[in-house]
């Protein structure tokens, strides 16, 4: 066995495109070995091939999950045909030169993927010597060559048509490619198995992360900066890399941050339809549509852009409802740079697509948050920061009312709606909003008072008779005779200052409402 035969060892799962793969390899050459249902799968189909057991004599055993892990299989891959020293040992014992592997994976992240796997199943999922055979096989790739993804296979064939082998090049690419494989794939059975054994903790001991770039944006935040957007594989929601893009030039960097931050707002409000929209990464406006309009979609989106339009010029849109042409008609009248919706109405997708710079995405699915929700992580210099990002039941029958005064049941609507927005807006902030419409937002300043101050101005006339959420405490009663100057008659906030008493007599001297939530909502 140990000639100058081209040995090609083909053992996969995804048998998508192999058997024309193996023609061509056997038109130029190459001898096929294979084993258990790749093996029978070739032969059903006239290409023959030598059984791994030809090569070791060594039958497979325990069901198949010992087939390739022998000497003269990883012998074949691993030694070196520039050393001496390796070709005579491979010569002694029989060992053939196999230069080309083609290896996928068992599906243990498909298998996982589906509800109520059993660990058992689960297990037997895991592929032990598929790994370990392109692990070899690109650890040598010098001498040879190892393809995972049916993608090359007509770059492989190419090459050996014209050159008569794979060009060092290539082969280095396609060792990459392997690497990066078994790098994911044991990634995948190591957090499916840590949520597995240990679903009472949100993380291990240790991150293991692993994600697949869908594109490079045209630059990062800045265009002095590169960037490049990654999809979690697994994922399943609501997200840019599972939505469609309708029409208009490449999404950049700060599209994709945007429309994340607009899903976000959206999956608040799954029972109204909802429009939000986003600047910068913090909401200009979000609105639910009121209860009479003829389209509550496209009265969601006017009251939406109202609360702030000259911060919403360009910026993104989302709808959590069908997109009709009024919606289309309202949109179309001002600059942005994004809609995103679950679906279009054909007269309102050819009216949008009257603005040649207007990215249009499509989810094809409701926006609403159906999975759990994943933890947040921030890099840092030498680690990461990780979070949880579930977030405790919105109960307004638990909130404490702390003030002289009680919130009337609409105010109470209003600040259930304004607290489900606030936490989506950077830190320091405060949301002012009424009849269930942000009129107002104070956002990502370093004092209370000044986000205060930025909700009224931004609210003007609006502001009289709206209602106030805070992510945190007011650390003093400034805050609180800011916006009753504008004519805010209540305020939702976590309560918990060491100057609580002083803040509710400020509220009580105004004449105001306060209710005390219990939870902080910082978003830094």
């Amino acid at each position: 066995m140990a000639g100058k035969k081209r040995y090609a060892l083909v053992s996969v799962s995804d048998k998508d495109g192999i058997d024309g793969f193996c023609r061509g390899l056997k038109a130029n050459g190459y001898e096929m070995i294979s084993s258990g249902g790749t093996y029978k799968y070739l032969r059903e189909r006239g290409i023959d091939c030598l059984t791994v057991e030809d090569i070791t004599g060594f039958p497979e055993i325990l069901d198949g999950r010992v087939k390739t892990l022998h000497p003269k299989v990883f012998g074949g891959l691993l030694g070196r045909r520039d050393l001496e020293t390796h070709v005579s040992q491979m010569r002694e014992n029989s060992i053939p030169e196999i230069d080309l592997v083609v290896v996928n994976l068992y599906p243990f992240e498909k298998t996982v993927a589906e509800k109520d796997v059993s660990l058992e199943e689960a297990i037997e999922q895991i592929d032990i010597g598929g790994p370990s055979l392109v692990r070899a096989a690109a650890k040598n790739h010098r001498h040879v060559t190892v393809v995972v993804d049916a993608a090359d296979h007509d770059r492989v064939l190419s090459e050996i048509r014209m050159n008569g082998e794979v060009g060092a090049e290539l082969r280095a690419e396609l060792a990459l490619k392997a690497f990066q494989l078994t790098s994911s794939y044991d990634t995948a059975i190591h957090n499916w198995l840590q949520k597995r054994f240990h679903p009472e903790l949100p993380w291990g001991s240790s991150l293991r992360m692993s994600f697949e770039k869908v594109m490079e944006t045209r630059y990062g935040e800045n265009p002095h900066q590169k960037g490049a957007y990654f999809e979690d594989p697994g994922y399943d929601g609501v997200s840019v890399h599972t939505s469609k893009v309708l029409w208009g030039k490449e999404l950049s960097f700060n599209n994709i941050y945007d429309i994340d931050a607009v899903l976000d707002i959206l999956m608040e409000f799954p029972g109204d339809p909802c429009c939000a929209i986003i600047k910068h990464n913090n909401p200009s406006g979000v609105a639910i549509g009121s209860p009479g309009a003829k389209s509550r979609i496209a009265d969601a989106f006017e009251r939406a852009f109202n609360c702030d339009p000259i911060s919403a010029y360009g910026g993104i849109i989302g709808l959590n409802r069908h997109c009709d042409l009024e919606t289309a008609e309202r949109i179309n009248q001002r600059f942005f740079e994004v809609v995103i919706a679950p679906s279009f109405e054909e007269g309102a997708l050819k009216e949008l697509m009257r603005k040649k710079n207007l990215r249009i995405i499509r989810t094809d699915r409701p926006v609403i948050n159906n999975i759990p929700p994943e933890h947040r992580i921030v890099k840092v210099k030498g680690g990461l920061l990780m979070q949880t990002m579930s977030w405790p039941e919105m109960d307004t029958s638990q909130w404490k009312v702390v003030s002289s005064k009680e919130p009337t049941d609409d105010d109470l609507k209003d600040m259930a709606f304004a607290t489900r927005v606030v936490k989506h807006v950077k830190s320091n902030c405060v949301v002012l909003a009424r009849d269930n419409c942000t009129v107002g937002v104070g956002a990502g300043q370093m004092s209370r008072v000044d986000s205060c101050f930025m909700a009224g101005r931004k609210a003007g006339e609006r502001a009289k008779g709206s209602v106030l959420s805070s992510d945190a405490f007011f650390p003093f009663r400034d805050g609180i005779d800011t916006v009753a100057d504008v004519g805010v008659v209540g305020i939702a906030q976590p309560g918990g200052s060491i100057r609580d008493d002083e803040v509710i007599r400020a509220v009580d001297e105004h004449g105001m409402s306060m209710v005390f939530t219990g939870v902080r909502l910082f978003k830094h």
